[in-house]
């Protein structure tokens, strides 16, 4: 196998230069093998998580590929974030692997969240058509973002406003206190299941999309409220997003996951708890991410648009993307090569040991195939 060599990247983006405490708003991780410049690389980033040193990056420089691991402005800081500016910053790293690292070909690797981030991209690449954030305007730079040559969807969600939106609890009925519970349509309530009843499933169902779009008509409420003491925005506070009926109840949507089980550990204890999705936003930036009516970070209308290749690669014990995900991310797409694969492992592919060499080798194999 190849050596590999890691280089830290750090570069400005379109809209946003060195900060005064002397950090560039881009930065993360190139892997490469140590014997060649490879002619192809991927990127992978995610609207929060810091992807710099994400897990994939070495298996694949082993294998021949560059792997830049990459971070907008909004690493650790999805309080603010808005897509348009995160877009730019994806566009620094790509032109870096071109023009810098010498790469011919560049491959979008959208994991976990950054499915939907990733498509976006490529989709805003081939036509900018997003709407700019609540009183804001769309930057100049976004039309000159370079695309891609090929996409691939690795354990990916379908898109921010809905995975949140799957995970909403529905019983929540005072957005201002984390206990509030409506007892008829709590999940965790002995009397509701597990295992649920169709009844409860389509009430629920449909609570956490009105409990979506509640805050929403808030926010847009709050902002004019605001726009008359002449403030631009607010942070608030989401309470209880650990509740997908699919956590408790292992029929729905079956899988190999672990029942009872979400990636904080203990579904019901997660849901109380302090961390999560969404947990603090901006009115602007819940409009702009997780609102089902207003947000450009939804999935579908981006992968739609996306014809390069693309892959989907599914693990079979994912315990928070669920089969029914990767198959609306795979018909989704409008590519007309694509494919749809599944492998043994858990959301980060931790178990079993062989789950991430596999998974950089299947990605290797199907690029081989495409090309």
């Amino acid at each position: 196998m190849n050596r590999v060599t890691k280089s830290f990247v750090s570069l400005p983006s379109a809209t946003a230069g060195r900060n005064g405490a002397g950090f560039l708003p881009c930065q993360g991780l190139y892997c490469q093998p140590e014997s060649k410049r490879p002619q192809t690389a991927f990127i992978a980033s995610h609207y929060n998580v810091d992807f710099s040193e994400h897990y994939l990056g070495e298996w694949l420089a082993e294998l021949g590929y560059g792997f830049l691991g990459w971070n907008t402005r909004f690493r650790g800081n999805e309080t603010y974030f808005l897509l348009e500016h995160a877009l730019l910053d994806l566009a620094a790293g790509v032109r870096w692997l071109r023009e810098q690292a010498g790469v011919e070909r560049v491959i979008l690797l959208g994991n976990s969240g950054g499915g939907s981030l990733m498509a976006a991209y490529q989709s805003q690449a081939l036509a900018v058509d997003i709407e700019p954030a609540r009183d804001l305007a769309l930057p100049e730079a976004l039309n000159t973002l370079p695309a891609a040559d090929a996409y691939v969807s690795l354990c990916a969600h379908r898109g921010r406003p809905e995975v949140l939106t799957d995970w909403l609890d529905a019983s929540v009925t005072d957005e201002l206190d984390p206990v509030a519970v409506d007892s008829e349509l709590d999940m965790y309530h002995p009397d509701n299941g597990p295992p649920y009843s169709a009844e409860f499933l389509t009430r629920y169902r449909e609570a956490q999309r009105l409990r979506n779009r509640r805050i929403s008509d808030w926010a847009l409420a709050e902002l004019d409220r605001l726009a008359t003491a002449a403030i631009s925005d607010r942070v608030f506070v989401l309470f209880r997003a650990w509740a997908d009926p699919r956590f408790m109840d292992a029929s729905i949507d079956p899988s190999k996951r672990p029942p009872t089980r979400c990636y904080a550990g203990d579904p019901r204890r997660a849901n109380y708890g302090p961390a999560g999705l969404g947990v603090s936003s901006t009115l602007r930036t819940w409009l702009a991410m997780w609102s089902l009516d207003h947000s450009p970070c939804s999935g579908e209308h981006h992968l739609r648009k996306i014809t390069c290749p693309a892959l989907v690669i599914q693990a079979d014990a994912d315990c928070g993307v669920f089969p029914s995900d990767a198959q609306a991310v795979f018909d989704a797409l409008g590519s007309t090569s694509k494919r749809l694969l599944t492998i043994a492992g858990d959301h980060y592919l931790l178990t079993p040991d062989t789950a991430r060499p596999k998974t950089a080798q299947l990605i290797h194999d199907w690029l081989e195939e495409v090309s």
